[in-house]
């Protein structure tokens, strides 16, 4: 990753040394002249101590590590040419390997994983390679390659190699134009195509036994039109993505009951330039004069510091990573108290998305993407950009991934960082005095934005002056949109637009946290509001207590929201005391906690039963990153967690993992064409007698001095 100051003007100071390997130098406030480094931080040397500089183990593969790893996995005698290199991470050092580089400063040994597919044989292929040892074989192969595995049954995510053949298939195949001419469409340049990874397996796609996808069509009518105002309704081809071949079209209108479904008659653009067409709805008759600028300003310069990919802010230290699936990861977050680090996290990931589309019409039905398994959500990374994006004094991180054929692609200015005010932090004023004292609240923001079909995700990961951590996803975009007959009413979905509709859907979120409160044996309680039984001891009927009950196994660590209760859960270390006598916690406040409406035989349900509990609790496994499984693609079900969770593994005082599933439930509103206000959905990490008292007490007072004031 390249680290990218920003500069007041909205320049962009690259800070890395042209010669690293894609490492950052720490980043001072030279975004403002004359400014100083945050108070503790020391600026990396300038020229040969630069380079020299040792990155931390976690921090994500360079270009030239892609590419070596790409040069040793050709070299095996059973690498195919032409096999797809699905994706190249990290392979992160386990965990006590990182426990004797923070006492000792050995690095461990550098690896990197390579998942491969094999079109000829439709095989997907798992590697390891060493970065940092390594010879060539008499038979040429390179002793580099640490394992390589077939992965039986699975099939990879779509590529953007697949998705541009299926395309291109798609559109030369005489069917699916003939379906497109009957509909009054004879000029296919702007016509919109998308593969999408079907939700819904029927019989035909098993008796074809490929690897499908189901390509749905829009009309657009200029290079610059949102193809989404205009859904062909009915027409579906399916696609085998490795021959690239169109293996049916099919053309549902006026059969099995759907009745012929014009193309919506008006635009949807939203640009001003194109908005104010007569003919576009809505109709956008002017721009708002009186929105005037607000300016963010940190004279002095920010108050974190990075250093490569390791970022000190206030008392928080942590190491910020990315994967191409994951996109964002943080790494070994701690908090300094009372002059030492404490642990906190390991590891906090997204480990899958899914959007199941609630309506029965057969272009509907097929809608239910795993947008991490499926698509790759690191590698639709968007470049961010000072005053859109981000607003402020920023600093950027690049992100690296890798292209089709092992090669690595640079997604510049993928990570945002930067700070902002909250509000009040804490404030009283007494009665009896008239004191008064408040402090400003204030977060360090870690983001990206990845653009997925339609829709488009902020991904933001707060870290907070009182201890909290909170993770928010942003979600706006453009809907997937349905056709209709002028006048007719959606049973499954909200009219948006003359002829148009938009479905029922629904987001889940599944966030994987590797807990380290204090340590790594920790524990969950389950904590509900309860009444307490009338009688001598609950005289008024007013008192109520909050019952824990502990998690012991895996089986029984699988649990719901209940916002009636007031539930939350408590991650404890048992055998650390505060100065209370109590077990250090943090407190895992659910999301937004609505379960999928679905049928319980659902075949999309089958493969995404992450999403029926919005808690689980597993033993800590390395291998175990996605809650939806590995290889979702076309995967029957049963994959991810509970796979994890079938050997019913204790979970009390050990290393765990929590889980947390939270969900935007989206009944579509009209207020969300032609593209749609953000939405959020998101959860808290509250620290819970992990300290002794509140620890913002400390934060400055503001510099105006009449916000306090003595009585």
């Amino acid at each position: 990753m390249t680290d990218l100051t920003s500069t007041r003007d909205g320049s962009v100071m690259d800070q890395r040394d042209p010669a690293s390997t894609g490492t950052a130098r720490t980043a001072v406030a030279e975004a403002t002249p004359g400014a100083e480094a945050a108070p503790g931080a020391e600026a990396t040397p300038a020229g040969d101590a630069a380079q020299a500089r040792r990155p931390h183990p976690l921090e994500p593969l360079s270009e030239a590590e892609i590419r070596a790893t790409a040069a040793a996995v050709r070299t095996h005698s059973d690498f195919t040419e032409g096999s797809q290199f699905v994706s190249t991470s990290l392979r992160e050092p386990p965990k006590s390997a990182l426990r004797e580089h923070e006492l000792t400063g050995r690095l461990p040994a550098r690896e990197s994983n390579a998942v491969l597919y094999d079109r000829s044989q439709r095989q997907v292929i798992e590697a390891v390679v060493s970065l940092t040892g390594g010879t060539s074989r008499s038979d040429g192969t390179s002793s580099k390659i640490r394992s390589w595995r077939v992965v039986p049954g699975v099939r990879p995510k779509i590529s953007w190699r697949d998705f541009e053949a299926a395309v291109k298939a798609v559109k030369e195949d005489p069917r699916w134009q003939e379906a497109l001419r009957r509909r009054g469409v004879s000029d296919f340049t702007h016509v919109e195509v998308q593969p999408w990874p079907p939700g819904y397996a029927d019989e035909q796609d098993a008796a074809h036994g490929a690897r499908v996808a189901k390509a749905l069509t829009w009309v657009g009518r200029s290079e610059t039109d949102n193809t989404f105002a205009r859904p062909v309704e009915h027409l579906i081809a399916t696609v085998d993505l490795d021959t690239a071949t169109v293996l049916a079209v099919e053309d549902y209108a006026g059969h099995a009951g759907n009745a012929e479904v014009p193309l919506p008659p008006r635009a949807g653009n939203y640009a001003p330039e194109l908005a104010s067409d007569a003919a576009n709805f809505p109709v956008l008759t002017g721009i708002r004069s009186d929105v005037r600028p607000i300016e963010i300003t940190q004279p002095d310069g920010p108050s974190f510091v990075l250093d490569g990919n390791e970022i000190r802010w206030q008392k928080w230290h942590l190491v910020i990573g990315y994967t191409p699936r994951e996109g964002l990861v943080l790494h070994r977050v701690r908090y300094r108290d009372g002059g030492r680090e404490r642990s906190i996290l390991d590891r906090a990931s997204l480990s899958e998305m899914w959007v199941p589309y609630g309506d029965p019409a057969p272009v509907h039905r097929v809608k239910a993407v795993f947008d991490e398994g499926e698509a790759g959500l690191g590698v639709l990374a968007n470049p961010l950009q000072l005053g859109c994006d981000c607003l402020g004094e920023i600093r950027y991180l690049d992100a690296i991934v890798n292209d089709d054929d092992g090669e690595p692609v640079r997604k510049p200015s993928a990570i945002c960082i930067h700070e902002e005010d909250t509000g009040i932090g804490w404030k009283h004023t007494q009665y009896l005095s008239g004191s008064v004292e408040v402090r400003r609240g204030r977060r360090l923001v870690i983001s990206s934005v990845a653009t997925i079909g339609n829709y488009d995700y902020g991904f933001f990961w707060y870290l907070h002056t009182d201890g909290t951590i909170a993770y928010e996803v942003k979600l706006t975009g453009i809907i997937s949109t349905g056709a209709l007959a002028d006048g007719a009413e959606p049973a499954h979905g909200t009219v948006v637009a003359p002829g148009l509709y938009g479905p029922h859907h629904q987001h889940f979120f599944n966030v994987r946290l590797d807990m380290a409160v204090d340590g790594r044996a920790n524990s969950v309680f389950e904590v509900d509001a309860v009444p307490s039984p009338a009688g001598p001891d609950n005289p008024a009927g007013n008192a109520w207590v909050a019952r824990e009950r502990p998690l012991e196994t895996e089986a029984g660590a699988q649990r719901l929201a209940d916002s009636a209760a007031g539930r939350y859960w408590l991650v404890v270390n048992e055998s650390v005391r505060n100065a209370h006598g109590r077990p250090v916690g943090y407190q895992l406040v659910p999301g937004p906690s609505t379960l999928p409406p679905l049928q319980p035989d659902a075949p999309s349900l089958r493969r995404a039963q992450f999403a029926t509990r919005h808690l689980w609790v597993t033993a800590y496994d390395p291998g175990h990153l996605h809650a939806a499984g590995d290889y979702p693609y076309l995967h029957p079900g049963g994959a991810g967690l509970p796979d994890y969770a079938r050997a019913n593994r204790p979970v009390r005082d050990t290393d765990i993992v929590i889980w947390h599933t939270f969900v935007a439930h989206h009944v579509v509103r009209p207020e969300d064409w032609p593209v749609m206000p953000v939405t959020t959905a998101g959860f808290q990490l509250r620290p819970f007698g992990y300290f002794d008292s509140n620890p913002a007490l400390d934060l400055p007072r503001p510099q105006a001095d009449h916000c306090s004031r003595p009585g």
